[in-house]
């Protein structure tokens, strides 16, 4: 009975009380559309301690508490879109700056000679108003405006003041560090430097030397994690705060890590469902609510940094407008995305919270922490209102493109045959999935023989290929048919199910006399009219870091022409790829149109190559992680020429040590000719 006594002590009956408060809290609160954020805050303030003290802020807040900060930090800038802040980077990085220096030297002002702060607490204080979260990115992404221009200078704004904000954290963080009393701006600085170096530099690496050599998802969520907590550990080690490093570990491990993949999938299950949560909990027990509700100056304090704060960012998007030619909706746009308060905030109010100062006081006492909770809650409230309206306003003008809502079919069909290639051939599929409601994935196993035993073999690799889309939730499909000829089977289940696309695996010679198809491949490219990719996986697919497509000239012409072209763009995009492509001069311009023409994301580089006879100087450039694309034609296609017979021949001589892909592209008449026209949703990073 001592476990129903308050506050609750019994492990059982705390984890109990978490969980369920981790899965009403964000539910209640939803109904007043108020970020799920907001709700385990308060719910934290209202069990803990300062509330009705159903717990008590124990060892298991305070060290899931600091795991928690720091995967919030490391989930803030591992979910950003780089590409997208590429394509605006020099208005990114404009408006980053001005978003960082006018909040802050506004709010440094307010604090040191309006509240009567000292110059450390302004400064740590200021930093809360130049930071800001993306939290209302959501809401752009339900009115489709995902790949709007604002959106990309908002996401690459946000790098740049989160990174000058944590910069900030740390050296008033380092100098007001119990015990420090010889500091050196210049040696930290130079450390910070070295470490963010060796993170930057050396960690995308050995993440990438590690993913090639275990396959497995959960394995490589461990290691990931590791390296989040090295990260931070080093930080820590020169002196600065651990979320520095989490923070750039994201930035780091960014590209590694795509965002429809079983892996990132992970990150945010674990991060949401438990250690952030538990985190905002213990950031709720800290908050004195009676304080709140009887103390005017905490209120009126509130109220002055919230004001501060969105006038700042206010101020800055408006500035921003004027010097880089945005429309007046796009600078709204911005403010919405800018205004809210979250993760850097609150990183920024524990670490004030948790110096304590020579004189036994702590740097930011228990009212700038009430009120930078206040300041969250209502910049998110503001941001909500602010984005929802310059959505609106955006679409309504016309001055947006809708994204595709995806009402043309695009059906992907994988062959599954060898169990060894069941994973490579899966996350493939995975990737050059386009991401719009009506996409369709279907996988298929062809039993020649009618035998029970190959047949239940056959069934439990589309199970586990099915598996593995679950774990990201997309949902497959599987047919585990009979035929007395797998190319009549991988074709009549193409047209069952109207598929686009076909992805085969490339077989293993037996016989030095077998042709490089195969038998299967060579009949199902003359059987089949949708587009075919053979794939031949050396590496996975997310540690791929380049893609060389080769592109016969004239293929503008071929009737699946603009298909493979957004099919690859769907790939470069999902794995943070860049392009290079390899053709005659008209055709490269036609490509390029075609991924500018369609707004596609990518970073693409167009060399001039005329010599199918050749291709030393292409295979000069292919590292271990690259991935080489050809381009067949039919012979029926305008693009058709003898040197297309010599791809086998190509690949074998030069690329025989490297990923590489064969794309047919589909015959005039074919069901994927149909979707040629369809809008792959190439989306920003989902988490």
């Amino acid at each position: 009975m001592s476990a129903l006594h308050l506050p609750i002590t019994d492990p059982t009956w705390i984890f109990f009380l978490v969980l369920s408060v981790i899965l009403f809290a964000p539910m209640m609160l939803e109904r007043l559309r108020l970020p799920s954020i907001v709700g385990l805050i308060v719910a934290g303030m209202v069990i803990g301690p300062h509330g009705v003290r159903l717990l008590d802020r124990d060892a298991s807040f305070e060290l899931f508490g600091k795991v928690g900060l720091y995967y919030i930090m490391f989930l803030a800038s591992l979910e950003m879109n780089l590409t997208d802040v590429m394509k605006n980077r020099n208005i990114a990085i404009g408006f980053g700056f001005i978003s960082f220096a006018l909040p802050f030297g506004v709010g440094f002002a307010v604090n040191h000679w309006l509240l009567g702060f000292t110059v450390p607490a302004s400064l740590m204080v200021a930093s809360m108003y130049a930071a800001h979260t993306l939290l209302t990115y959501p809401l752009v992404m339900r009115w489709g405006l995902s790949k709007h221009r604002a959106v990309g200078i908002a996401v690459g704004g946000t790098i740049i003041t989160n990174v000058l904000t944590l910069l900030v954290l740390a050296v008033v963080g380092g100098v007001n560090k119990p015990g420090v009393t010889d500091f050196n701006l210049l040696e930290l600085i130079a450390k910070i430097c070295l470490v963010g170096v060796v993170i930057v530099l050396v960690f995308p690496r050995l993440c990438r030397w590690f993913f090639r050599r275990h396959g497995d998802s959960i394995v490589q969520y461990i290691y990931v994690l590791s390296l989040v907590f090295l990260g931070a550990g080093l930080m820590e080690w020169v002196g600065m705060e651990g979320i520095l490093g989490a923070f750039l570990v994201g930035l780091a491990l960014n590209r590694s890590i795509p965002p429809t993949g079983p892996l990132m999938n992970h990150i945010e299950f674990v991060g949401n469902a438990l250690f952030i949560p538990y985190f905002l909990l213990g950031v709720g027990m800290l908050i004195d609510i009676r304080a709140m509700t009887t103390d005017r100056s905490v209120v009126l304090l509130a109220a002055i940094m919230l004001l501060t704060g969105v006038v700042g960012k206010g101020v800055a998007a408006w500035l921003s407008q004027k010097l880089f030619g945005l429309t007046r909706f796009e600078g709204r746009l911005i403010v919405g995305l800018s205004a809210a308060r979250a993760a850097a905030t609150l990183a920024i109010a524990l670490v004030g919270y948790d110096i304590i100062l020579p004189d036994g006081s702590r740097l930011l006492g228990d009212d700038v922490l009430n009120a930078a909770m206040l300041l969250i809650l209502g910049s998110c409230v503001v941001a909500s209102l602010a984005t929802e309206r310059a959505a609106k306003d955006i679409v309504l003008s016309g001055e947006a493109k809708q994204e595709s809502s995806g009402e043309t079919k695009d059906t992907l069909l994988v062959a599954l045959n060898n169990p060894q290639t069941v994973i490579p051939m899966v996350n493939m599929a995975l990737m050059l999935r386009t991401p719009v409601p009506t996409s369709e994935l279907t996988a298929v196993s062809v039993v020649l023989d009618d035998d029970a035993e190959k047949r239940a073999a056959a069934q439990k690799q589309l199970d586990y290929a099915a598996k593995m889309a679950a774990a990201i939730n997309v949902r497959m499909q599987t047919h585990c048919r009979w035929s007395v000829n797998a190319v009549t089977g991988i074709v009549h289940s193409a047209r069952e199910y109207e598929a686009s696309d076909i992805l085969v695996g490339l077989h293993q010679k037996e016989h030095i006399g077998e042709t490089f198809y195969g038998k299967f491949t060579t009949d199902l490219i003359a059987a089949a009219r949708q587009q075919i990719i053979v794939y031949r996986a050396l590496i996975p697919v997310h540690t791929i870091r380049r893609i060389h497509i080769v592109v016969p000239r004239k293929a503008e012409f071929d009737p699946g022409f603009r298909h493979w072209c957004r099919r690859m763009a769907m790939l470069a995009t999902q794995t943070c790829s860049r392009i290079s492509v390899y053709s005659g001069t008209t055709t490269l311009k036609a490509v390029e149109e075609v991924l500018r023409g369609e707004h596609r994301i990518v970073d693409a580089e167009y060399h001039e190559h005329l010599s199918w006879n050749d291709f030393l100087s292409v295979a000069e450039r292919l590292r271990q992680d690259h991935l080489i694309v050809f381009i067949y034609a039919h012979k029926d296609m305008p693009s058709y020429h003898r040197y297309i017979d010599r791809i086998p021949e190509q690949l074998e001589r030069y690329f025989s040590s490297r990923s590489s892909m064969i794309v047919v592209p589909a015959q005039s008449g074919a069901a994927s000719n149909i979707t040629s026209d369809l809008r792959s949703g190439i989306s920003v990073r989902q988490k």
